[in-house]
């Protein structure tokens, strides 16, 4: 079994959904007390964010591949970056580093291709939705990416920032979710995107009937795929 290396803390709610699912999956793959072999960094959140509001990337960067090489040192063989907003620089950092950082937006574009979809609606941050690293990089794998506008983006933003990350969940906040997300099936999305890792606390695909892709859930399963490719 390989090392999974986890930077997380953004916020640490979601990073608490990673930790469970890949440690259920561990365990349910290799039967009896299995468990991942999992080395993690969380982050101040507030910090970060903090960073993300006044536009210092390279900062950020800088930062995300100084704990990536912490954690290689440690013995991580793969990197999650547990968030989706940070893949805007996670090319940046694999770059600078030794061992694979498991791209979010990729191993989710598979997960789309193999339902046969050509167009998603994007939910996310404001940074995942209004700039563009996300809808190029699924562009490549030939994935149209239709986003809210923007007075639902920057509801959708409000509520991850002001409620998920803290992990309050409100039945208003997911009628508004399910209204918006009824508004880009109507223009034309074959599936959604949960393109935040604290959205699934809310939104659950039980509630709809158009497929809804789960970022936490699908990376948290990449990283196990990788793990045991040799078990």
């Amino acid at each position: 079994m390989k090392t999974i290396g986890l930077i997380g803390g953004m916020s640490w709610q979601s990073t608490l959904e990673y930790y469970r699912i890949i440690n259920e999956l561990v365990c349910k793959r290799l039967g009896d007390l299995s468990s991942a072999k999992i080395i993690m960094y969380s982050v101040n959140f507030e910090e970060v964010l903090e960073l993300m509001r006044n536009g210092k990337w390279q900062e950020l960067t800088d930062l995300m591949v100084e704990i990536a090489r912490k954690l290689e040192r440690c013995g991580a063989e793969v990197i999650l970056i547990c968030t989706n907003t940070m893949h805007k620089i996670a090319d940046d950092v694999q770059r600078r580093i030794g061992v694979p950082v498991l791209n979010i937006i990729d191993v989710t574009a598979e997960r789309i291709r193999e339902r046969g979809l050509k167009r998603v609606g994007l939910l996310g941050t404001r940074f995942t939705m209004e700039e563009d690293f996300y809808t190029k990089r699924m562009k490549k794998h030939g994935i149209e990416v239709i986003v809210p506008e923007k007075d639902e983006i920057d509801i959708i933003h409000n509520i991850i920032i002001r409620e998920l990350c803290l992990g309050i969940i409100k039945d208003d906040s997911k009628r508004v979710f399910k209204k918006i997300i009824h508004n880009l099936v109507s223009k034309g999305s074959e599936g959604i995107v949960l393109g935040c890792t604290e959205i699934p606390l809310l939104i659950k695909q039980e509630d709809f009937s158009v497929p809804l892709f789960d970022t936490t859930r699908i990376h948290a399963e990449a990283a196990v795929d990788f793990a045991l490719q040799e078990v």
